[in-house]
């Protein structure tokens, strides 16, 4: 019987469906980690292709590449080296599972299917996925392992089973996505595992962005007196080995230094990075295009995309219209300036007067309205696309969670775009975020080390500069009150009469709520954005387009 057992973390960012690429980082994973003596390499959930993989799965040519893959890594585990835990498709008996491999010796050695399948916010696991029974523990070199996947570990039942038929230690294989203050809630969760069972817990996470979802590690191990003995770092790929001591009380991991958990800004920040970086590099464009308008908006969309994928990398156009004010002009150029990134002006008075006189014998005697001020919108988006076309940059859209709310955004124009940053993002923490980044450079950050930005693109009043003297608070309440509404309507699901006792004005609750029930169809038609809060429009929050409830409280 072992008493020691050297156990490596891999903390790896895989590429959905790129199954070679995938395999060879969990080689690269295992070759790190056996220069270190480890006798065993964990790896995420479904490592082998990358989570969630929704409909992939259900191509039977896909889910045979991807054990053709685990079945040539098991073959690489004769060689003597370290042991293998890797993720990915099991068919059995003609159900398709989410499954984990434990791979040692040239083949694999146990097979464990995830029994509990999340079908909630962002998951639908049930859809494409067989639930397996309630996992037994797996039997490596002498210890037996408690080896579960993700969903699992969050229900007591699962960990009390493997405990109560014989494991050891507890693992769990993560694709857990970021939420703000998430870590606190898993390491909660992981110590009541731990109290309930008297085992030592370990959790990985993968580290990505894919599409909506980022995934930001922060892998941890709590020993059975529920200390924590290792914390890894968000968003950062790391292969931590860890050392592993069987005494009179069970297993016990030897403590390192652990990793800081960032402050909520810096995880938010460094969360829209990591999404924007890996959705432009995985999808292989070279570069983003989006209009810097003078606003704040545009200006932290501007400063993501330089910190996440370089100033050479982003293209700011200035689209001014006879409405653009000085400060804007000025405040746009100065950002670019300060963030080091190309910059051009491109003006759409021209156009704007071609579109005048095309539709003028249509409108007729009617007077200028939304329509001319949506028209000037769409003109940016159609220079803005025609940009990313010409030269094969995606366009980033900068709209913010508060506008894409209340429907204060133009559909076709300045919500064209490939990809958001913002999209889930308060305007009152878009705020927050212009201030932070101001004053600090995050961890991995490829812009500038000072300021990114005016200050005067923070403090001055928001404006769409579509009309004379235009402001936001014209439109819209003031972004305090509405965002608070906002928050409670969209994340908590609060009624209307809760938001009035938390002390909301009723008829602007009512407005708010008419304005968030009528936008609908153009947050269906958005493009994707990271996931920040715990419920974000697009997997998050699915809702009837064609829908009368609203009416019932007007």
């Amino acid at each position: 019987m072992t008493d020691r057992l050297r156990i490596a973390l891999a903390q790896i960012n895989p590429h959905e469906g790129a199954l070679d690429r995938n395999a060879d980082r969990i080689r690269s994973a295992r070759a790190d980690a056996a220069a270190h003596g480890a006798d065993l390499v964990v790896t995420p959930e479904f490592s082998i292709a990358g989570y969630p993989p929704e409909d992939l799965v259900l191509k039977p040519a896909f889910v045979a590449a991807c054990t053709a893959r685990i079945e040539a890594l098991a073959a690489e585990t004769a060689d003597g080296g370290p042991g293998l835990v890797v993720g990915g498709p099991w068919v059995d008996g003609g159900r398709l599972h989410n499954a984990l491999f434990l791979l040692d010796g040239g083949r694999i050695v146990a097979r464990r299917a995830k029994h509990e399948l999340p079908n909630y916010g962002v998951f639908d696991d049930k859809r494409v996925f067989t639930a397996g029974p309630a996992p037994g523990p797996c039997s490596f070199r002498g210890v037996r392992l408690g080896l579960m996947i993700c969903e699992d570990w969050w229900f007591p039942h699962v960990s009390e089973t493997l405990q109560e038929s014989g494991a050891e230690m507890l693992i769990s294989i993560n694709g857990s996505p970021f939420e703000a203050a998430k870590q606190d809630l898993r390491v909660q969760l992981a110590v009541n595992r731990v109290v309930e069972t008297g085992l030592p817990f370990v959790f990985l996470n993968q580290i990505c962005g894919q599409d909506e979802l980022v995934f930001e590690g922060a892998s941890f191990v709590l020993n059975g007196d529920r200390n924590l003995a290792v914390q890894m770092p968000m968003f950062e790929e790391q292969v931590c080995v860890t050392d592993w001591t069987r005494g009179a009380e069970g297993w016990s991991c030897a403590p390192q230094p652990l990793s800081p958990t960032p402050a909520r800004m810096e995880q938010i920040y460094r969360a829209m990075m990591l999404g924007l970086r890996d959705y432009v590099d995985k999808n292989r464009f070279p570069g983003v295009v989006l209009g810097l308008s003078g606003g704040i908006d545009s200006a932290l969309s501007a400063a993501v995309a330089a910190d996440a994928l370089g100033p050479d990398r982003v293209r700011a156009v200035m689209m001014p219209s006879p409405y653009t004010s000085r400060e804007s002009l000025e405040d746009a150029a100065d950002c670019a300036r300060m963030l080091g990134i190309r910059y051009e002006t491109i003006g759409i008075g021209p156009a704007m007067d071609a579109f005048a006189g095309m539709l003028s014998p249509a409108f007729g005697n009617r007077p200028p309205d939304i329509a001319e001020e949506n028209i000037q919108s769409r003109i940016r988006g159609v220079t803005l696309m025609a940009l990313s076309n010409k030269f094969g940059d995606m366009l980033l859209t900068t709209g913010n969670k508060s506008e894409m709310s209340t429907g204060y955004a133009t559909l076709y124009g300045d919500m064209c775009g490939g990809y958001s940053v913002l999209k889930d993002v308060w305007k009152v923490t878009v705020f927050e975020l212009s201030r932070w980044r101001n004053a600090n450079v995050p961890p991995g950050a490829k812009g500038p080390r000072g300021a990114v930005m005016p200050d005067r693109v923070i403090t001055k009043p928001p404006s769409a500069e579509l009309k004379p003297d235009q402001k936001d608070q014209d439109t819209l309440p003031p972004y305090e009150v509405l965002d608070a509404i906002l928050e409670g309507l969209v994340e908590r699901e609060t009624d209307v009469d809760t938001l009035v006792a938390e002390g909301h004005d009723r008829a602007t609750v009512l407005r708010v709520w008419r304005m968030l029930d009528r936008a609908e169809y153009k947050r269906r038609q958005a493009p994707p954005g990271v996931k920040i809060t715990p419920r974000a429009f697009g997997r998050d929050r699915r809702y009837p387009l064609t829908n009368g409830f609203s009416a019932l409280i007007g």
